[in-house]
Formats: C-alpha cells, structure tokens, sequence
C-alpha cells in the first residue's frame, strides 16, 4: 500500500499529467501562424515573463537558442527601466502570464506596439489583456493547480513549460536541425564530444592484430593476446576476411579438443564482420556495438581498406 506521503507526490504527477494531456485540445491556428513567422524572423526571439512565469521563460529560452532559434530572456522590469533599447523591430516577443494581466508586462505593449514587434502571448486565458494585445495567443490554462491550496504555480507552470517546449520543438523540425547542428551549440563536455568526435579520432590504428586465413590458431592466440584488443583481424591481402575473437577461440577448444593446434584462423574466423566507416561518429560507432552485442568494430576507409579498431570504451564520455 502507497504511503501518505507518496500519495501527495502521486496526486502531482497525476494532475500535472492531465494539464499537458489538455494542451493539444488546446492548440489552435495561432501555433501553426506563430512558428511560421518565426521561422521567418530576421531578429531574435525574445522571451518576457515575471516570477515563475520568468523562470520557466528562461529555460525555454535556453531551449530555442540551443535547438536552432535565437533567442534571450529579458526580464520585463529591466526592460520598462531602460533596457528597451535590446529590442529591435525584427524580433518577435513571446510574452509569459498565466493570468495575462502581468502589470509588468503590459506596461511594455505600447513600445512594443509602436514598434511593431509581432507579440506572441502565452497565458491561461485567452479573454486576458495580454492576449488581446497579441498577434497570437498560445493557450496553457489549466483547470487546477496541483498545490491543494490552489495558490502555488504547478501545473500551469509545467503547462507553461510544456507548451515552450512544443513551439521549440516544432521550430527544430521545420528547420530540419540535426544532431551536427545541436553539437555546434554545444561544443564542450561530454555531448560535444559525441556528437562531434568521429571514429578516425580516436580508433587504434597501429599494432593492429592482423592475420592471414592460414596462421595456426596458437599463433593466432599470441596475437589476441599481445594485441590485448581480444580480437584478430583475418585479412588476405588488404581484404578483410573475417574477425577470430575469444570467444571463437574457446568454442574451437571445446569442438575440436585435440585438433585444436591443427586448425587455422579460417577454420574458425567470423565471416563478414561489422565494419563502420572511419568518418562516422562514434555516436554511430556506440549505437552499431550496443545493438550487435559486440565490444569492437573493424573501421575502413572510404576505399574500404582496414584502417584501424575501435573499442566500446572509446565512445564512451
């Protein structure tokens, strides 16, 4: 049986969960009109919001900035006592208010007015001052907060949070950004390194483990183990041939018991092995070993020609 306590944050996630679950009934021609001009913008999105409402504002701000769109925060206050002059007629405003009646920010229409800001209001009421004096109108309202006083912001500021994060990812998708494009947002740590790293820069290319079909496997054992990569790569001329793995090696003790130093690595190599183009991303080197269980994959180059190993360990962070 849950607890008291459990049950309170059970009860959130239950009415916050229903808040978004509400927002596509919601969604209106002014989503579809306001991603399209902001498509079109010359300037920079700029997001207003005060309190809580500036808070989630900041991160879907970050979002869009981070995603493909500029954008910055500007605090409504700074912006009433002088910092205006950060606002140019290109940008559009996408202005945060649950209520819609944000003295702060109402303060700000008639400059923004004036200067032909297109203005995209966020609140949870569409008949709200705010609203009224905005091109478009995204609605997040919401029937009630998951604090049992109704006073504190929860579900509209995760509604809130959710909508900014839908009109991002909307921008994201209509204009085609990839993962090279997020990695040129984010060059450092360890998603930048993913994203940017490809196999070539970090692959082993020298002292690779190479044998011929023929070479008894007690040779071939020598050289697993002194290359310490736990595979061998079978190559006849520049052409790989196949992969001898620990693995292989021990099911041929158990097959062919006295045999064993009698047999050659073709007897016993993996045909056709995976390989993976030394200009991928290790991104695409990690995923290739994940889904095929292996812990190595061979890298050729463009003229599929052995180029080197890369190791499971070297894609990760």
């Amino acid at each position: 049986m849950i607890s008291k306590i459990k049950q309170y944050a059970a009860d959130t996630f239950r009415v916050e969960s229903a808040a978004i679950s509400n927002l596509t009934s919601l969604l209106t021609d002014d989503f579809d009109n306001a991603v399209t001009d902001t498509l079109k913008c010359k300037g920079k999105l700029i997001v207003i919001g005060m309190g809580k409402s500036g808070l989630i504002g900041s991160k879907i701000a970050a979002t869009l900035a981070s995603t493909g769109t500029p954008s910055f925060f500007l605090h409504p206050g700074e912006a009433y006592h002088g910092d205006l002059g950060m606002i140019s007629g290109d940008d559009i405003i996408l202005a945060i208010s649950n209520s819609g009646q944000t003295d702060e920010i109402l303060k700000l229409i008639p400059f923004l007015e004036q200067n032909e800001n297109i203005v995209i209001a966020m609140t949870g009421r569409p008949d709200s001052t705010l609203a009224k004096h905005s091109k478009y109108h995204l609605n997040v309202a919401v029937q009630d907060e998951a604090c049992p006083l109704q006073l504190a912001p929860t579900s509209s500021t995760t509604a809130t949070l959710a909508m900014g994060d839908a009109f991002a990812m909307a921008l994201m998708h209509e204009r085609g950004f990839k993962a090279e494009d997020f990695a040129r947002f984010h060059p450092g740590g360890s998603l930048g390194r993913k994203l940017l790293t490809k196999v070539k820069d970090v692959m082993r290319s020298e002292n690779l483990p190479c044998v011929s079909p023929s070479m008894k496997l007690s040779d071939v054992i020598i050289e697993i183990s002194n290359a310490r990569l736990g595979i061998a790569i079978v190559l006849d001329g520049d052409n790989i041939k196949g992969i001898v793995t620990d693995g292989d090696v021990r099911r041929a003790m158990l097959k062919y018991q006295n045999d064993f130093f009698d047999i050659s690595a073709g007897d016993v190599m993996t045909k056709s092995p995976k390989t993976i183009s030394e200009n991928a991303r290790i991104t695409e080197a990690e995923e290739m070993m994940i889904k095929n269980k292996i812990h190595s994959v061979i890298v050729v180059s463009e003229e599929n020609s052995l180029s080197g190993i890369i190791e499971f360990y070297n894609t990760m962070p």
